[in-house]
């Protein structure tokens, strides 16, 4: 299956694109995209474990991918 993988600020900037295709095996999870990211040039900036949105709802590790999803990497923010 694929999915699209959105990365935002510093993690756009560490893999040098703000999206990329994944092809996953069927029944992988959002970790399994996780460390496929990881896996890529630059992607050992993104945290094992970051906050993540798939198909625009936050979620965990452990869910369920299936073909076409959307899943955010999201950066830690701050502000004042």
């Amino acid at each position: 299956m694929t999915i699209t993988a959105l990365l935002f600020a510093s993690y756009a900037d560490a893999l040098g694109t703000p999206s990329v295709s994944l092809s996953l095996a069927p029944g992988a999870t959002v970790r399994d995209a996780v460390e496929r990211l990881r896996e890529m040039p630059g992607g050992m900036a993104l945290p094992a474990t970051p906050v993540v949105a798939l198909n625009l709802a936050y979620t965990r590790g452990d869910a369920a991918l299936s073909q076409g999803d959307e899943l955010a990497v999201i950066p830690p923010v701050a502000g004042g």
